[in-house]
């Protein structure tokens, strides 16, 4: 019988889609790309133009020959790379380097790991798409010419080797510098706000009426509260009205990356990783290995034919037909560029609920495939409706409102809630008449100040990123990983703060490259690519448009930039030969303490950060470590001749029960003896 052979990226995939092919076809893992340009020169022929010079992968030589063989071997060759663009190159890059007869080989393309999927791709194999290939082409080419001219400035203007520029990184990085500014101009204005406190008839406490006018000073506010002391509060208004929350959308790749923040507390970084390994395929007990959601990376919100079937067959049976949408409620796509080769992301089994993945997937597995798997139900389903009684009452020709609400039909909420829908301290106003007199008990008056902007978090960077046209989802969380490894940023309690470092660098990226770090020239360009790989203009154009103005930009930064000293931050440990202030340092695994006088002097230590509490067995101080894979934990300073850690953050606080040490666990502080078992 003919072989046939199937490459794909992962071994994990390769082992999902194994288990649906019969013995006559064999599956390997290319294991990314095989082909690259080069890591030490720019690897692409500006003279020649702009033709990029590929190479293989250094360490991809067994792999290459093993692929080789077996190809040889084989009758036919499925490329079954991830379906996007850089899968469609990685696709063109295998068949260039395997040098595969047009003939013998075709391309494939499935939105989910399940065996249906699989089959009717084979069906529907298909040449390799230039267009997408030149897209990411271009993008590759774009980017190696500003990181490879740029990056070399920064060297010499900065002084550090270890900086890089990027084309979509720098415009994210003067964003956050952007953000910080307006933060530091901000100039808070004060104002207040004014409660009248009523006797409700049918409640306990007494109802805040809210003033509704402007109230700029204590002033204000004082001959405000003494004028309305004593008069009469009368209802003069009561409205009922109905208001329906529309279920949400199904996850596209941002959203996705935004929500898991706000509600799972998971990075950028995480949600993409966790999310690959739900695609790839999970062992599930009984079942073999099984690829959960469909690709995660998207900017649609698009669901097939089949799978909004399948889901409202789900939703009628578990739920009733009265909580299935309208079939004519379908909401269409209304961004620009959006990539519509494949859906948004989805369960690809919806009789695959959470509670039955539970002892067959990780923790961080199971709360990102509950939060999608709800996400896409609740999309499928109908709004949740509400009961809205609104009174308006006057005093002294002053208005006052207050409102409350009650669900009248569940709809959507029934499995996934927003966090806006919770309802906190609802009163019941439907025992009040217009025309009826409510006793004044109390008037609370409360000082505020305006806002500034809030500190970008990973989500709403990503959130703005996308709205301003800047990246697609595969480039959202590693421009975020980048900035933060380059130390261009920091991230503190969700926050991300621009470094010293980093404003060095975003300085002479607004100063020398001004386009570059353009909002709206960098969304230019990605609908430029989109155009690409739409087949509406030629790749090399786009190269050749950008690269002279790039070349005479960076010519003249050398010339005219002056170079920047950035001083290395100090710390309390003092070197221990010649008696300098530390500083601290970078190296390849992490940060690290060096006397500033090298290479006069050489001496080194570890950098440990303490986190202002003392080692439960010895007094010393805690610090904060990090595993060879990159876990953090936390240890005594002391170690090895004090052994205390502890995979939870300790916090100075004893345990009010037992008087052991108290340690974080998620949004409260525990006992570390689970047999106490005491939190709060």
């Amino acid at each position: 019988m003919a072989k046939n052979l199937v490459i794909v990226e992962s071994p994990t995939k390769a082992k999902t889609i194994k288990k649906f092919l019969g013995s006559n076809y064999e599956v390997i893992a290319s294991e990314g790309h095989i082909r690259d340009l080069p890591k030490s020169s720019m690897g692409i022929d500006i003279a020649n133009d702009y033709e990029p010079h590929y190479i293989t992968i250094r360490g991809k030589g067994d792999l290459l020959s093993t692929l080789k063989k077996a190809a040889k071997k084989s009758d036919f060759v499925y490329l079954a790379t991830d379906p996007d663009r850089e899968g469609e190159a990685i696709s063109y890059h295998l068949s260039v380097a395997l040098k595969l007869e047009e003939k013998k080989f075709k391309r494939i393309t499935f939105n989910e790991i399940t065996k249906g999927a699989v089959k009717s791709s084979i069906k529907a194999a298909r040449g390799i798409d230039m267009d997408l290939v030149d897209a990411q082409q271009a993008r590759r080419v774009v980017d190696r010419l500003v990181g490879y001219e740029i990056s070399p400035l920064l060297w010499e203007k900065l002084g550090k080797k270890s900086l890089s520029a990027g084309r979509v990184q720098s415009v994210a990085l003067k964003m956050i510098s952007d953000r910080e500014k307006e933060i530091d101009a901000f100039i808070p204005k004060e104002y207040w706000s004014l409660d009248a406190l009523l006797t409700v008839p049918g409640q306990k406490k007494s109802v805040a009426f809210s003033f509704k006018g402007d109230i700029a000073s204590s002033k204000e506010a004082e001959d405000l509260k003494k004028r309305l002391t004593g008069s009469d509060f009368v209802v003069t208004d009561i409205k009922t009205s109905s208001r329906t929350q529309k279920a949400p959308l199904p996850f596209t790749t941002s959203t996705l990356q935004q929500t898991a923040s706000s509600r799972l507390n998971f990075s950028t970084s995480k949600t993409m990783r966790v999310a690959q390994q739900l695609y790839e395929g999970v062992e599930i007990k009984g079942k073999g290995t099984v690829g959960l959601i469909t690709y995660l990376r998207t900017d649609s919100t698009r669901i097939s034919n089949e799978a909004d079937e399948s889901a409202r067959n789900y939703i009628k049976e578990n739920f009733g037909e009265e909580y299935v949408a309208d079939t004519t409620s379908a909401v269409a796509d209304t961004k620009k560029n959006i990539q519509d080769a494949h859906e948004a992301i989805r369960p690809t089994d919806v009789t695959i609920t959470p509670a039955s993945l539970k002892g067959n997937v990780s923790n961080e597995q199971y709360k990102l495939y509950k939060l999608i798997y709800e996400r896409f139900l609740a999309s499928r389903m109908k709004p949740a409706e509400f009961s809205i009684f609104s009174v308006t009452v006057t005093a002294d020709g002053e208005t006052f409102k207050a409102s409350s609400s009650s669900l009248k039909f569940a709809g959507y909420q029934n499995v996934y809630s927003a966090d806006d829908d919770k309802s906190k301290n609802q009163v019941n106003l439907s025992g009040i008449e217009k025309g009826d007199k409510l006793a004044l008990d109390d008037i609370s008056t409360v000082q505020h100040f305006t806002e500034p902007p809030s500190h970008y978090t990973e989500s709403l960077l990503v959130r703005t990123m996308e709205e301003n046209g800047i990246g697609r989802p595969s480039t959202y969380a590693p421009t975020i990983s980048t900035l933060i490894a380059r130390r261009y940023v920091v991230k503190e309690q969700k926050n991300l703060y621009i470094t010293e470092l980093g404003e060095a660098v975003n300085n002479v990226m607004e100063t020398a490259f001004p386009e570059i770090v353009n909002v709206e020239f960098t969304a230019n360009m990605e609908s430029l690519l989109d155009n690409i790989g739409e087949g509406t203009v030629q790749w090399k154009v786009v190269v050749r448009n950008f690269y002279p103005d790039l070349e005479n930009e960076v010519s003249h930064a050398h010339e005219n930039l002056e170079k920047i000293k950035i001083a290395d931050e100090e710390s309390e440990e003092i070197c221990e030969e010649c008696g300098a202030r530390m500083v601290v340092k970078y190296g390849a695994y992490g940060k690290f303490l060096a006397c500033p006088n090298f290479p006069n002097c050489r001496f080194t230590m570890p950098y440990y950060e303490k986190i202002g509490v003392s080692c439960p067995e010895c007094g010393g101080d805690i610090v904060k470590k990090i595993t060879r894979k990159g876990r953090p934990f936390y240890g005594c300073i002391n170690y090895p001749d004090c052994e205390f850690t502890s995979w939870n953050k300790p916090v100075e606080k004893k345990c009010p029960r037992c008087g052991k040490y108290m340690i974080v666990k998620g949004k409260k502080t525990a006992c570390s003896d689970k047999e106490c078992g005491y939190s709060e």
